[in-house]
C-alpha cells in the first residue's frame, strides 16, 4: 500500500514520476556500470567480451530491485548489492564489474542522467508558464483595476500590468534554471576520494569517455561525491520558483474572495463540487494546493544546505535525506507548475467587478494624482500631501466623494479648475508608463 501521496499518483506528472521510480534509477546506475565497462574495454583495460556481457546483463529485467534488496540485507550496502547481483549474472566476466569505481561514481553519475531529463521537464513547464502570463498580460493590457498595498486600495493599475510582473518573474526563474544546469547536470568517475588513483594512467581519459558516452560533462573536481552545493543550489532555486508560484496563487485566492471577485479559477459546472455541505461554494482549490505545496518545497531547503558540510572527503549523512529531497523537489515543483498552468489557462476575469472596486474608495485612489498636480501648480509637495490627507479623512467621515471634497476647498480651486479635477479623478488618466513597462517586462521574459 502506498504511504507517500506521490506514490498514489496524486502529485506530479507520469513523465516526471517515472524518472524517480526505483526501477528507472536502478537502470540508470546499471547504464553507468555498462558505459564504464565499455570504455575500459576500448582502452584495453578489460576484455571486450566482458564489456559486452556486462552491457547485455545490465538491465533491470535481470538485475531487479527485488534481487538487489535481498542482497542488501546481507551487504547492508545498496550499491555493493547491485554490483554483486550484476557480477553473478555475468559469470566469469563478473570480476570486471565496477572496475576501479567507487559507489558514488555510479550513484552521482546516474543522478546526472536523471537530472538531465527532469530539468528538461521543468524547463518546458516554465516556458509554458511564462507564455501564459505574457498572453494574459497582453490580453488585459487595458483592463483597469485597483492596485493594492498593505491590503488597501493604492492607485490604479491594469490586470495586464499585474500579469507582466509575474511574467518577468517567471523569466527570471527560467534564466536561473538555465544557468544552474551547467553546475547540476554532471557525472564523475574519480574514485574513492576524488583522486582517480584506482584507474591508473588512463583515469582522466576513462572519465572523459564515460561521460561522453552518457551525454554528461565531468565535474571539474570532486571528493568521493560530487559536492553538494550543486544540489543545494537547485533546491534553493526550486524553492524560489515555488514561492513565485505561491505569490500568483495567493493573489488569485485573494481576488476570488466573494467581496472582491475580480479573478477566479475555472470551475466545471457539469460536476465539480466546492463543498460537501455548502452547495454554492466554488473554492480556489488549485491555488490553495499550489500554496500548500510551496510550504513543502521551502522545507527542502534546510536539509539540502545541511548536506553541503560533510566530514572530510565524505560521510553518509547526505544519503538518507537526499532520498527524500531530490525526488520530492522535482515532483512537487512539477505538480505546482502543471497546476498553475491549468489555472492560468482557465482563469475567469471579471472586469465589471474591477470597475466596481475602483469606485469603492470614491476617488481616494487618485489623491496622489491631485497631490502631484497641486505641487506642480506651486503649492509644494509637502503642503499638497497634507492637504490631500485632510481631504481624504474629511470625505471618509462625511461619506462624500473625493471630487466633491476637493471642490469645497478654495486652496485647491485656486490652482485647479473643475475640469482639471474631473480629469484627475479618472483612473485611466493615472496609469503612468504602464504600457512601456509592460512591453519591457514581456520582451525580457520572452528573450530568456
Amino acid at each position: 500500500m502506498p504511504v507517500c501521496p506521490i506514490d498514489t499518483g496524486r502529485y506530479g506528472s507520469a513523465e516526471m514520476r517515472r524518472l524517480f521510480e526505483e526501477e528507472y534509477r536502478l537502470q540508470k546506475m546499471l547504464d553507468v556500470e555498462a558505459a564504464l565497462a565499455e570504455v575500459l574495454a576500448e582502452l584495453g583495460e578489460i576484455p571486450k567480451e566482458a564489456a559486452s556481457e556486462i552491457r547485455r546483463k545490465a538491465v533491470v529485467d535481470l538485475i531487479t530491485p527485488e534481487k538487489v534488496k535481498m542482497r542488501e540485507k546481507k551487504t547492508r550496502h545498496d550499491i555493493m548489492a547491485m554490483v554483486e547481483v550484476l557480477a553473478e549474472e555475468c559469470g566469469d566476466h563478473g570480476k570486471y564489474v565496477h572496475w576501479g569505481a567507487t559507489s558514488y561514481d555510479i550513484v552521482d553519475t546516474a543522478w546526472g542522467l536523471i537530472f538531465k531529463d527532469a530539468v528538461a521537464i521543468l524547463e518546458k513547464r516554465l516556458i509554458e508558464l511564462r507564455d501564459l502570463l505574457c498572453k494574459l498580460a497582453l490580453e488585459n493590457r487595458k483592463t483597469i483595476m485597483v492596485g493594492r498595498t498593505h491590503g488597501q486600495h493604492a492607485t490604479p493599475i491594469t490586470l495586464g500590468f499585474k500579469m507582466a510582473v509575474y511574467a518577468a518573474e517567471a523569466g527570471r526563474n527560467l534564466e536561473r534554471l538555465k544557468e544552474i544546469k551547467k553546475r547540476l547536470i554532471l557525472g564523475k568517475m574519480s574514485g574513492a576520494v576524488g583522486t582517480m588513483a584506482s584507474q591508473g594512467e588512463n583515469a582522466l581519459e576513462i572519465e572523459r569517455r564515460v561521460m561522453h558516452k552518457l551525454g554528461l560533462k565531468p565535474a571539474e573536481i570532486t571528493t568521493q561525491i560530487i559536492c553538494r552545493d550543486r544540489i543545494a543550489e537547485f533546491v534553493c532555486w526550486a524553492a524560489i520558483t515555488a514561492s513565485s508560484l505561491d505569490r500568483i496563487s495567493t493573489e488569485i485566492r485573494n481576488l476570488q474572495r466573494t467581496e472582491i471577485l475580480e479573478l477566479a479559477e475555472g470551475f466545471d459546472v457539469r460536476g465539480q463540487v466546492g463543498s460537501s455541505t455548502m452547495p454554492h461554494k466554488q473554492n480556489p482549490i488549485d491555488c490553495e494546493k499550489v500554496s500548500g505545496l510551496a510550504k513543502v518545497m521551502r522545507g527542502m531547503v534546510v536539509p539540502s544546505l545541511e548536506n553541503i558540510p560533510l566530514w572530510h572527503e565524505r560521510d553518509l549523512t547526505d544519503s538518507s535525506s537526499e532520498r527524500f529531497i531530490i525526488p520530492i523537489s522535482f515532483i512537487v515543483l512539477d505538480e505546482m507548475l502543471l497546476t498553475m498552468n491549468r489555472v492560468l489557462s482557465n482563469i475567469r476575469v471579471f472586469p465589471e467587478n474591477m470597475r466596481r472596486n475602483l469606485e469603492l474608495s470614491k476617488g481616494a485612489i487618485l489623491t496622489e494624482a491631485v497631490m502631484m498636480a497641486l505641487a506642480k501648480k506651486g503649492m509644494g509637495r509637502q503642503r499638497a500631501h497634507e492637504l490631500l490627507r485632510e481631504v481624504s479623512i474629511a470625505a471618509f467621515r462625511e461619506g462624500t466623494t473625493i471630487k466633491d471634497a476637493l471642490l469645497k476647498r478654495p486652496e485647491i480651486r485656486e490652482r485647479l479648475s473643475e475640469q482639471e479635477i474631473e480629469d484627475l479623478m479618472r483612473p485611466e488618466n493615472y496609469l503612468g508608463k504602464i504600457d512601456e513597462l509592460m512591453d519591457r517586462a514581456i520582451n525580457y521574459a520572452k528573450s530568456v
